[in-house]
């Protein structure tokens, strides 16, 4: 089966499912299963969701979300990829930042909102500083993991021609760790979408989609908005975790074809 078939046929599967979801929730809803008045019915909120994507608003909120979750990504890479690398290839710095590091992952990233309202009087700094902290995690544990998957024999064989180790660490370590790299970036991503978003309803401001959410909560319609801006949420959430997938695919084709045969 080619790549293309069975990318149609995870398509197929995922439709189906999406469809019978709905079906099943719309019976519920129809059937009283489901109070109405309490939860819209399916066909509800999807018509909520194709009336707010047409308002420039709810367009404007998205991009600005976008626009954070964007610049704060490209950060935590950076920071990720640069820490991953000196705790990576240096044993002293891992066992000296080990302990902090086994302190700090755990703390829920949500629960650091309230801190950083009070920290930042700018809400911006304040949702990047969040995302930045909650991104950078993954990325940071894949690339070091990453470079203790490198292959010694090839390290030790640029080293016997000569190479330092710069040109090792750029000519071995650094591609063979480039799609752990880039796992831990298409896992941040959805951290990222996700805390950036809860930011925004939990610090308020005027912009984004969670600040879209919290205006449109007073009605008595207000359910409709909330659940077709979450489904929305949820739609941008698939459509870049499909595009970093199909990046990953194209970019380390030689990584998937050895994973396959071993």
């Amino acid at each position: 089966m080619t790549g293309r078939d069975l990318l149609g046929n995870r398509l197929l599967c995922g439709a189906i499912g999406v469809a019978g979801l709905f079906c099943l929730l719309e019976a519920a809803g129809r059937t009283r299963l489901i109070d109405p008045d309490q939860f819209p019915l399916a066909s509800t909120v999807v018509d909520r969701a194709a009336s707010i994507v047409q308002d420039g608003e709810f367009i404007s909120d998205v991009a600005s979300t976008l626009g954070i979750w964007a610049v704060g990504l490209l950060i935590a890479t950076v920071i990720g990829v640069t820490a991953g690398f000196l705790l990576g290839t240096i044993p002293g710095v891992e066992r000296a930042l080990r302990p902090i590091m086994e302190f700090l992952r755990p703390i829920p990233s949500i629960a650091l909102i309230p801190l950083g309202l009070s920290l930042f009087s700018d809400r911006f700094d304040m949702k990047i500083t969040v995302i930045v902290y909650a991104a950078t995690w993954p990325i940071l544990i894949n690339t070091m993991y990453g470079l203790k998957d490198v292959d010694p024999i090839a390290k030790e064989t640029l080293r016997s021609f000569g190479f330092g180790r710069l040109a090792v660490l750029w000519r071995v370590s650094l591609p063979s760790v480039a799609p752990f790299i880039s796992t831990g970036v298409r896992l941040a991503s959805a951290i990222a979408l996700i805390v950036g978003i809860s930011a925004e309803l939990l610090g308020g401001g005027s912009e984004g989609i969670g600040s879209y959410v919290l205006e449109n909560s007073g009605g008595l319609d207000a359910m409709e908005y909330i659940i077709a801006a979450a489904l929305w949420a949820g739609v941008l959430g698939l459509v870049t975790n499909s595009l970093f997938i199909l990046a990953e695919r194209r970019a380390f084709r030689w990584y998937s074809a050895r994973t396959e045969v071993v």
